[in-house]
């Protein structure tokens, strides 16, 4: 149903939201005392992911505004423009900050006169430690409110083929996160193991090319139900042979289903059963849209064409 849908995501994203406030603080006191710059880079990518959690709040908000004269089919699409501008902040703010503070480092290393190593690498590797965990339950709680819509399929099959941009977000920041985290650790321990800041500095800068990656698959699919898509080959299989087992019509000549946010349109040409006057065969019609919409609650709009041929 749309209700239990709207309230997985909101549950997901709150989810992510608490995970990331959390080590977002703790990274920075660790950041501040160790002088890390894979520690940064880290607090850094979790405050935009609080930032980008608040748009897709947003975005849900504005797609649940009513339909106007202006915008007749309504406004769900702005949650994938909201989810688009996510995806933007995470190529910006995270990926390309943390490739720059990576290499800043790397220019400023101990022995050139400018630069400080590490100091007390055991805080950062409580709070690192402490984020991996919290994050793991972030990105379990996400894939567990998207179980439904997944509906069996593989992460990556679910990801390329999802409708749900506000979960494809929440799952592919968490992704992100738990990987970066991973990075950094192991960018921290070498660096306190050996001594060389150097594994910090490149920690630094595999965490930049980790957000941007992870940004870009993000935004290609958000762009791709940004500009318009339907509802799925799933859905449609199963719209057609709902329609096609109804008594009122004959033979389902056309369908065309279009992605707008949580909501649906539907277009559908028929070859309707024969009725007695034009009366009838628009009441036909109407019965038709009401077992639809009934069946399939995503439908908000529908557009009936009977006709005797494509």
């Amino acid at each position: 149903m749309p209700g239990s849908k709207s309230h997985g995501s909101t549950r997901a994203i709150l989810y992510a939201l608490l995970a990331n406030l959390g080590i977002a603080v703790a990274k920075s006191v660790a950041a501040a005392v160790t002088r890390s710059g894979a520690m940064l880079a880290e607090a850094i990518h979790s405050f935009a992911d609080c930032a980008n959690q608040g748009l897709l709040f947003l975005g849900m908000a504005r797609a649940k505004r009513p339909a106007s004269a202006e915008h007749p089919l309504g406004y769900g699409k702005a949650l994938f423009f909201w989810s688009f501008i996510v995806a933007l902040m995470l190529f910006s703010m995270g990926g390309m900050f943390s490739i720059y503070e990576g290499v800043h480092k790397l220019t400023h290393m101990p022995g050139t006169g400018t630069g400080h190593g590490l100091e007390r690498p055991w805080i950062a590797i409580a709070v690192l430690t402490v984020g991996l965990v919290l994050e793991g339950l972030s990105l379990a709680g996400a894939l567990r409110e998207s179980r439904e819509s997944r509906r069996g399929k593989k992460l990556w099959a679910w990801f390329r083929s999802s409708r749900r941009s506000e979960l494809i977000v929440v799952v592919g920041e968490d992704l992100a996160a738990l990987l970066g985290l991973s990075f950094a650790l192991a960018a921290v321990c070498l660096s306190a193991v050996t001594g060389n800041p150097l594994y910090d500095a490149l920690g630094t800068i595999a965490i930049g090319v980790l957000l941007i990656l992870v940004a870009v698959a993000v935004g290609v699919e958000v762009k791709s139900l940004l500009i318009g898509e339907s509802a799925g080959e799933e859905f449609e299989g199963e719209l057609r042979g709902f329609l096609a087992g109804l008594r009122e019509v004959a033979e389902v000549l056309n369908l065309i289903t279009y992605q707008l946010g949580p909501d649906i349109m539907v277009a559908v040409k028929a070859r309707m059963t024969e009725t007695a006057s034009v009366a009838a065969l628009i009441e036909a019609i109407n019965r038709c849209e009401r077992e639809m919409k009934a069946r399939f609650p995503e439908v908000r709009w529908s557009f009936f064409e009977p006709d005797c041929r494509d």
